[in-house]
């Protein structure tokens, strides 16, 4: 009854239009009551740009520009024009959403089954039957998924429900395959927001009370049914002439049905906080029953492990860089007290200078030279006291700039570890490895020269790894193309001897009901042999002697009829076994031509080797005559 209601309603709705510009806002339609009847068909066309030249819906095409009216309802709906999905099904966080708010309606549901996002990632065929049946019992209970031809039956439901995009028959037979999982998701998350509408409406009281039936009333009555009534008027005289949106007249009818119902906006305020507060405590909860605490407790000790491991690596290098930090300051401070004893010898030469010169008598001349010298000293000094000053300096900027290169080093070092293990490449028995040794360990005695051969070996090391997988993925992908091709040409001929086989059971069956007609002939027949027999009984002793030749000419009759069905029933044998030949001439035929093809393949594959052989040949001795050319030519050029 509800989907024959359904059916009604999708084929007789004229004013239920589409919302045809995104809005987050919640929809006026939800705040006010519906009937159960006006449930139809949902239609969710694509949106349309408002400064578009051309706007197409599924109520006909229509020209936007000012002052044009919007075609009326009554117009052609549904048009051929195939709609492309605006939805983004390729982004990976936008299905990863849909998959949550899949799990979490079949949970809240009651769906009979263990259901979790892991499993939602790729489902098989089976289980997403299953829950596309559970869902659609929800608009039909009824409803039971047919045990053939469900490839056929999905993609029909929801063209009749009005899917407005097209979900193709072959995407049944991998449903969770990942080109295909995306498409059938969005059909799966657009179901559910039907249930949901579907749901919400058949909750709904009827709008006007002279249609209902006596079971429901409409709260408030006129005060509500006359705001409503004008709201839609409105609404719906600005939608025919072209507007998309109406802010203005839902904030006055909000406005409206607050001033009516008396909201309280401070109390609706502290409920969405509430509401907010408890939403993140169950999703956290939900969060922390769906992960499993000990696997936690291990990645978080497998972490601390490495952080310690990482920790220990440092102390190691913070210790070298400290010894090699004291060896230079015993070297400076070796330093220090050379340039020390060697102040206390210019400090003695001076003290004995100035003995001199207070005890001897000095020309002017002799005091300027000591003056200047003087001056020449103390300029020294202050130079190699700078100099010293910006030595120091440069020494401590080098070695800032070498720990910091060191730490770049590490931080490269160990992503580049992370991806090797990633890869299974580190350690040596890995399974990519191939027995070579792709780590590289850190040591402060490797120089430069020792870093770029260790580099020049792991690049040459996985240029060749890279090689061999893209020869082994074409190597595949060929053997792939290969056997779609060969499966595609069994298939059809499968499909063949399968029509065959079903023109033969056609004209066995013929065969059989002939026979069931000449049984009732016979049988026919019999009985008025009997009715003869009784007739001739009672003029036994008159005709005797035709009795007797009337009875050989039946066992002549018999006969012949006997020799008619043998040679009915060899006919039937002989044809069935010609048809057995025929397949099996058949079927020799395609394993014949399938090794013809290969034979042939094989042969264009050593040709082309055998041409790729002879180019390179041919290459190798065009290269020997220009080197030969080229050592002529710089002969002659040395011998000029």
């Amino acid at each position: 009854m509800e989907r024959s209601r359904m059916n009604r309603a999708s084929s007789s709705r004229l004013s239920e239009l589409p919302q045809r510009v995104e809005s987050n806002r919640m929809s006026m339609v939800y705040a006010t009551p519906q009937s159960k009847q006006s449930f139809g068909k949902l239609n969710i066309p694509k949106p349309q740009s408002v400064t578009s030249e051309r706007r197409t819906s599924f109520f006909g095409s229509r020209t936007s520009g000012a002052g044009m009216a919007r075609n009326s309802a009554f117009g052609a709906f549904g048009g051929a024009e195939k709609m492309k999905d605006p939805r983004p099904l390729h982004d990976k966080a936008y299905v990863q959403q849909c998959i949550r708010q899949l799990c979490e309606f079949l949970s809240e549901k009651g769906f009979p089954g263990s259901m979790s996002v892991k499993s939602l990632q790729s489902p098989s065929t089976k289980e997403f039957l299953k829950i596309f049946e559970f869902i659609y019992c929800l608009l039909d209970p009824t409803f039971q998924m047919p045990t053939s031809k469900v490839e056929e039956e999905v993609p029909r439901i929801l063209k009749d429900l009005g899917y407005p995009f097209v979900l193709s028959k072959s995407s049944m037979y991998s449903v969770g395959a990942p080109h295909t999982w995306p498409q059938v998701l969005g059909a799966v998350v657009w179901l559910i927001d039907t249930v949901k509408v579907f749901c919400c409406m058949s909750d709904q009281d009827l709008l006007f009370a002279d249609f209902s039936d006596g079971s429901t009333e409409i709260e408030d009555g006129v005060e509500f049914n006359k705001l409503f009534l004008d709201y839609t008027a409105e609404t719906y005289n600005k939608f025919m002439q072209g507007a998309d949106t109406f802010d203005e007249e839902d904030a006055d009818y909000l406005a409206k049905l607050k001033r009516l119902y008396n909201v309280d906006e401070g109390l609706l305020a502290s409920m969405e906080e509430k509401y907010r507060i408890l939403s993140g405590e169950v999703e956290r909860l939900e969060k922390e029953s769906q992960t499993d605490r000990l696997m936690v407790k291990r990645t978080e000790k497998v972490k601390l492990q490495t952080d310690l491991q990482k920790l220990q690596s440092y102390r190691s290098n913070l210790e070298s860089f400290k010894a090699n930090l004291e060896n230079k300051a015993s070297g400076l401070a070796e330093e220090l007290e050379a340039s020390g004893l060697q102040v206390e010898t210019l400090k003695q030469e001076e003290s004995r200078l100035q003995h001199i010169l207070s005890t001897q008598k000095f020309t002017p001349a002799d005091i300027e030279r000591i003056n200047w010298e003087k001056r020449e000293l103390q300029q020294t000094i202050n130079s190699l006291s700078k100099s010293l000053e910006q030595a120091e300096q440069h020494m401590w900027n080098e070695e800032i700039a070498l720990a910091k290169a060191k730490e770049t080093a590490e931080v490269k070092l160990a992503e580049y570890h992370k991806l090797a293990r990633k890869l299974k490449l580190i350690p040596v028995s890995a399974e990519n490895a191939c027995g070579h040794d792709f780590e590289i360990r850190t040591s402060t005695e490797y120089g430069p020269s020792t870093m770029v051969q260790c580099r020049t070996q792991i690049q040459q090391l996985l240029r060749k790894l890279i090689t061999d997988v893209d020869e082994e993925c074409s190597r595949l992908t060929d053997m792939k193309l290969s056997l779609e091709e060969s499966i595609e040409q069994v298939n059809s001929n499968i499909s063949d001897k399968a029509n065959d086989l079903k023109q033969l059971r056609e004209q066995i069956r013929r065969l059989d009901e002939q026979l069931e007609q000449d049984m009732q002939d016979i049988a026919h027949e019999e009985q008025k042999w009997s009715t003869e027999m009784e007739s001739v009984e009672t003029h036994r002793k008159l005709l005797e002697k035709k009795v007797t030749l009337g009875y050989d000419e039946s066992v002549e009759q018999l006969k012949a009829a006997q020799q008619q069905y043998h040679l009915v029933l060899q006919e039937t044998n002989e044809e069935r076994r010609t048809v057995v030949n025929n397949l099996a001439s058949v079927l020799t035929t395609a394993a014949n031509h399938l090794s013809i093809v290969e034979k042939f393949l094989e042969d264009q594959h050593k040709r082309v080797d055998r041409v790729y052989a002879e180019a390179s040949r041919e290459d190798e001795v065009d290269i020997q005559k220009m080197k030969d050319i080229m050592e002529s030519f710089i002969a002659k050029v040395n011998s000029m």
